[in-house]
């Protein structure tokens, strides 16, 4: 009878337990990347009252006679099932979508979470406002003019720096594509002013010299007289130009053809039969045309101090034309509309970095004012053998145990990790109706104990009143 009172006793801490458990989760329904916790009841050691016999030629076997001696806990388990995402449109929010942990650290110590409620402090680290711990991840490097996350290294503290600046660069290149109309006419040596204007059709784009600052680029094509399929071009950077807009000034401007000597602003194009690109020549008779037709232009930077001290500051880039015999990205000459523009060019300002974006591979793209976007970092997942044996240390954080395996750090979307969701956070994986399910169902449980207190109790006082 008292092993009954024990039983009933073992009963009541092990539902309160459950309690706590439940309660933790209903209490914690809308904590961001929170994951629920499961109890899970054993029976305690049983008490022999007589031991089980085996079969003989006479008699069938016998059961063992025990006696069980209670309840207990037997695991109060972590559940990582995947929680809902909540959209917020908070650039540095993230969720995972998968399996996987950010990593989180403070000082030399790393732990693990899947609140990805982040923001970025004022030395420019991305942290958890909540308690300062910085998220982890692989920086960007420079390495030869080249952007380089080299993943394979050890996670470091992210860092944005917003306001920081971006070098202006100077342009290097520029490409021309689209058409030039076969039937335009020609512009003789004696033609009008306003006859040059409609023999010529003109391209204007902006380019930039080392200092960041704007230099306009003037195009002109024209068609040579008495020769098919071919166009005199003319280039220009800065030109001064006549009432008509003319350019009359072109000693600002050199350039090349076919790797011969640098001079003059004009050379000749060419096209076959079929309307695509043939040559480039100039009037030294220097000739391109295989490939890729590029020339070199030359022009002088004002303000800028040439090398040792010679001469002008000048910067040369590349007009690329297109490739011999191709259709696509370049020049041709078929009997439509003119619509050859510079459709790219790689030089811009100096700017400021004004925001940022993460995309689903982590990789933290920096906005800079001058409309270039540069790669800052990448951001890092840890996954577990048994992220069950991981144990939480509060702030929705976790840290590594003895059974929970390793972090094994790396991208996401390699090993069976998940994506990131940018501008999303991952709700609480609780479930409301069956939390109040295991809330009644441990009430009762509760109460059914208390009553195995109350009547072994009452049978006892039976007993003491057996010598009245």
């Amino acid at each position: 009878m008292m092993r009954s009172l024990y039983s009933g006793v073992s009963g009541l801490q092990n539902h309160q337990t459950r309690m706590d458990v439940v309660g933790n989760n209903i209490s914690n329904v809308n904590t961001i990347g929170f994951k629920k916790g499961r109890v899970n009841f054993q029976d305690m050691i049983s008490q022999m009252q007589a031991g089980a016999a085996r079969p003989t030629e006479e008699i069938g076997g016998v059961n063992p006679k025990q006696v069980g001696l209670g309840v207990q806990v037997a695991t109060i388990d972590t559940i990582h099932t995947q929680g809902s995402l909540q959209t917020t449109g908070v650039t540095s929010d993230l969720a995972i979508q998968g399996n996987g942990f950010f990593i989180m650290r403070k000082g030399a110590q790393e732990f693990y979470t899947r609140a990805g409620a982040f923001g970025v402090d004022a030395d420019g680290m991305l942290v958890n406002p909540a308690n300062g711990l910085r998220v982890q991840g692989w920086q960007a490097k420079m390495i030869n003019g080249e952007t380089i996350i080299q993943t394979a290294s050890d996670v470091q503290d992210i860092s944005i720096p917003i306001g920081s600046k971006d070098p202006a660069k100077a342009t290097t290149d520029v490409d021309l594509a689209c058409n030039l109309d076969k039937r335009m006419p020609e512009v003789t040596e004696n033609a009008s002013p306003t006859d040059v204007i409609k023999g010529t059709w003109a391209l204007d784009k902006k380019i930039y010299d080392s200092f960041g600052e704007e230099h306009n680029m003037r195009i002109q094509f024209t068609k040579v007289n008495g020769v098919n399929n071919q166009w005199q071009v003319s280039a220009y950077v800065d030109p001064e130009v006549d009432a008509q807009g003319v350019p009359t000034d072109t000693t600002n401007t050199l350039l090349q053809v076919g790797g011969g000597a640098a001079g003059g602003n004009t050379f000749t194009m060419t096209f076959d039969n079929l309307g695509s690109l043939e040559s480039a020549f100039d009037g030294a008779g220097n000739l391109i045309n295989e490939g890729k037709l590029q020339v070199p232009i030359t022009f002088d930077v004002a303000g800028g101090t040439a090398p040792e001290g010679a001469g002008a500051l000048t910067q040369t880039f590349n007009l690329n034309l297109g490739e011999v015999g191709s259709y696509v990205n370049t020049v041709t000459q078929f009997a439509e509309t003119s619509s050859t523009k510079a459709y790219y060019q790689n030089g811009y300002s100096m700017g400021y970095l004004e925001t940022y974006n993460i995309d689903p591979n982590g990789v933290v793209t920096g906005v800079y004012s001058n409309g270039t976007n540069r790669q800052l970092a990448k951001i890092a997942l840890a996954s577990f053998v048994n992220p069950g044996g991981l144990e939480k240390k509060g702030e929705t954080m976790f840290s590594e145990s003895i059974n929970s395996g390793q972090a094994n750090v790396g991208e996401a979307g390699i090993a069976g990790k998940g994506k990131f969701v940018n501008g999303a956070l991952e709700m609480s994986n609780v479930d409301l109706s069956s939390e109040f399910v295991d809330l009644i169902v441990t009430q009762r449980g509760f109460q059914a104990n208390s009553k195995t207190i109350t009547t072994s109790d009452t049978m006892l006082d039976t007993i003491l009143s057996l010598k009245r």
